[in-house]
């Protein structure tokens, strides 16, 4: 049985996440902290939110949403357990991410994404995405996305 749900961001499943995301992100672009961090206070209401998928009681993925100005929301930590990929959790992480934000009142949705994540690109270009300009500064992102929803 797959659920999509809301957890707070403070729980420890989603601390768990949120630091098997980061491990994963520091090794892959090789540096020493996470640029642009979100806090669990980011990604709690009233502005934001945490989202986790369960397959079978298990916690397989989770991301958050951060409020960055009015109408619109940052995706923050996106990640899906390396057993738990290829199996469609990332897609629904994020349709899920998406009605959150649109339950919390935000009309586009915003992310960021690097070089070294082209399955992430291609998730977010075929889910409706459209490229924008930097607007992060994150300096291991190479690529902006945008979502009217």
């Amino acid at each position: 049985m797959i659920e999509v749900r809301r957890e707070p961001a403070g729980s420890p499943v989603a601390r768990a996440l949120l630091a098997a995301m980061e491990a994963e992100m520091l090794d892959l672009y090789a540096v020493p902290q996470m640029p642009r961090p979100a806090s669990p206070d980011d990604l709690e209401p009233p502005g934001g939110a945490f989202v986790v998928v369960w397959e079978d009681g298990q916690a397989v993925a989770g991301g958050g949403l951060k409020r960055l100005e009015p109408g619109v929301v940052e995706l923050k930590r996106m990640y899906v357990v390396p057993e738990a990929r290829s199996r469609g959790h990332a897609r629904r992480l994020l349709a899920g991410l998406e009605d959150t934000a649109r339950e919390l009142g935000y009309a586009r949705v915003r992310l960021d994404t690097g070089a070294r994540q082209p399955h992430a690109q291609a998730l977010y270009e075929s889910s409706g995405y459209r490229s924008i300009p930097d607007y992060s500064g994150n300096p291991v992102a190479a690529f902006w996305f945008e979502k009217t929803l």
